[in-house]
């Protein structure tokens, strides 16, 4: 499938050198603290170690030759039936706006409803900043369903975005 002129391929196993992909998209992108940043790196050391019994799965795209040019990390939610949070989504700058984000996005939906999934929950932040990925949300099929006030600092509130599959 050709994507903006790039034909991306989507591989879910993890390699170790995905640490430092991750590292290098989610700093690129200027949305997240090193903090944030840490944590995603977490998440796919955490896969790496052990990816049978890791609850975080991925999905990387990749392209000739730029290699991983964007990443999901998902997971299904403890004592849920059928839901799924998307913790992350993220494409490095020079891709974005071509349509990289939304077939990530198509095909990782396509993996939980594989796994069972009826339902996946984004959170994101209620600043200015993350307006354009909110709207990507909402372009992809995801409601607003639920904000809570404040909830990572004043004035920046935590939205719950819900997808029904």
């Amino acid at each position: 499938m050709q994507v903006g002129g790039l034909t991306p391929g989507f591989r879910h196993e993890v390699r170790s050198g995905d640490i430092e992909s991750v590292r290098c998209i989610v700093s690129a992108t200027g949305f997240f603290t090193e903090e944030e940043i840490a944590v995603a790196m977490e998440l796919v050391e955490t896969a790496l170690s052990d990816q049978a019994s890791s609850p975080y799965r991925f999905l990387f795209a990749e392209t000739e030759p730029e290699g991983v040019v964007g990443y999901t990390c998902f997971g299904r939610i403890p004592c849920t039936a059928s839901s799924f949070d998307l913790y992350w989504i993220a494409v490095t700058p020079a891709c974005q706006g071509r349509g990289i984000g939304k077939a990530l996005m198509g095909a990782t939906e396509e993996v939980i409803r594989g796994m069972g999934g009826e339902r996946i929950y984004i959170e994101t932040a209620s600043r200015a900043l993350y307006r354009p990925t909110r709207l990507f949300y909402e372009r992809c099929g995801y409601v607003p369903e639920a904000m809570l006030a404040d909830f990572y600092s004043r004035g920046d509130g935590k939205i719950i975005y819900v997808k029904r599959l």
